[in-house]
């Protein structure tokens, strides 16, 4: 299946029915009166958060969602029928814009979250209404309303706790596979991952957390250079980052120019993504040139962002030792978060 994560569509909500002009018109009953039906009140147009779906694939290739009309009203008092709303299911994770003028209207983050992103156009009323003292036979009723029409930026942010961020070929995809049960396809040359790919991890008793793994970045990726700005949305909303470096490929005269290539590429992205926290780990210590340089690294690296973790993804050494820190230091996230909360409450 294709991963598709930027779509533009356009929604038309229902318009809303007309009301009747009617009179009661039976034997014996001289003065009827006006009965004239409301119409009904048009289709709404509604994003679902789905857990099923991982993309917006189903969008891409239909542009256009129409909700049902409402009926016009019709005499003895009957009033039309609403339309028929019109659902599009989403990934949980979709951001919902006016393509138009940018405005956000919506993040669907819990699944079976449902917002409307057009109101159908409100029914009108019909002859019954208007009837008064000096007006005992109105002649006229309100036309429906038309429903809201929007053309719509649909955009999808994966929901994850960790994002394994690095330049290409740092092992990035051979670490998803050693920690959890996805497979992506791995091999020894450049952007191999075309697409992220979530996995689920074990740790502790019974607790586990989601990881994503980012297409390789390269500097200029902010700009739209090699994969990065389209997918570096992805990390927006983890709670750590894993700075995957290739240990064997570290500069001797500058360690931490892979480092640093990355973290600005982050910054320029997004200044919020620099201040998320970060393990940063050296991989591939099975290769014999590795441990040196990771010692050179290791030594450079700022203290805000020690210790170093030194693994080898392919062989595992190391993989569970990470594994637990990862989880500890989210463990240690998510308790400063509900401590914040608590204390917005008090």
């Amino acid at each position: 299946m294709k991963f598709i994560d930027e779509v533009k569509i356009k929604v038309i909500a229902g318009d809303g029915g007309r009301g009747c002009i009617s009179f009661r018109r039976e034997k014996f009953v001289p003065r009827g009166g006006p009965n004239g039906g409301d119409g009904g009140d048009g289709g709404d147009v509604v994003a679902v958060a789905d857990p099923q779906l991982t993309t917006l694939l189903d969008l891409r290739y239909q542009k256009l969602y129409r909700a049902g009309r409402g009926e016009h009203g019709l005499g003895k008092d009957q009033h039309g029928r609403r339309g028929e709303d019109r659902v599009i299911k989403v990934p949980v994770g979709t951001i919902i814009r006016d393509a138009n003028s940018g405005e956000f209207l919506a993040d669907l983050k819990l699944a079976g979250e449902r917002f409307v992103v057009a109101a159908g156009g409100r029914g009108g009323k019909g002859n019954a209404h208007f009837v008064s003292s000096t007006n005992r036979s109105p002649r006229y009723v309100q036309p429906g309303m038309p429903g809201v029409e929007l053309e719509l930026e649909i955009e999808l942010r994966l929901l994850a706790d960790v994002g394994i961020i690095g330049l290409p070929n740092a092992g990035k995809s051979t670490l998803i596979a050693a920690i959890s049960a996805v497979r992506p396809k791995i091999a020894d040359y450049p952007f191999t991952t075309l697409v992220p790919n979530l996995g689920v991890v074990s740790y502790d008793e019974g607790k586990s957390f989601v990881v994503a793994d980012i297409p390789g970045l390269i500097e200029g990726a902010h700009q739209g250079q090699g994969l990065g700005d389209k997918f570096l949305r992805h990390v927006t909303r983890t709670d750590l980052l894993i700075h995957l470096l290739d240990a064997s490929e570290i500069d001797e005269q500058d360690p931490l120019s892979a480092w640093r290539t990355i973290n600005r590429e982050l910054e320029l992205f997004d200044p919020e993504l620099i201040e998320k926290p970060q393990i940063v780990v050296a991989n591939k210590m099975d290769l014999p040139e590795a441990r040196e340089k990771a010692q050179l690294l290791e030594k450079r690296l700022p203290k805000a962002f020690q210790p170093l973790h030194k693994i080898s993804a392919a062989t595992s050494e190391g993989v569970k030792q990470l594994v637990r820190q990862i989880g500890m230091s989210l463990d240690g996230i998510k308790q400063l978060r509900d401590t914040a909360v608590d204390s917005a409450r008090l």
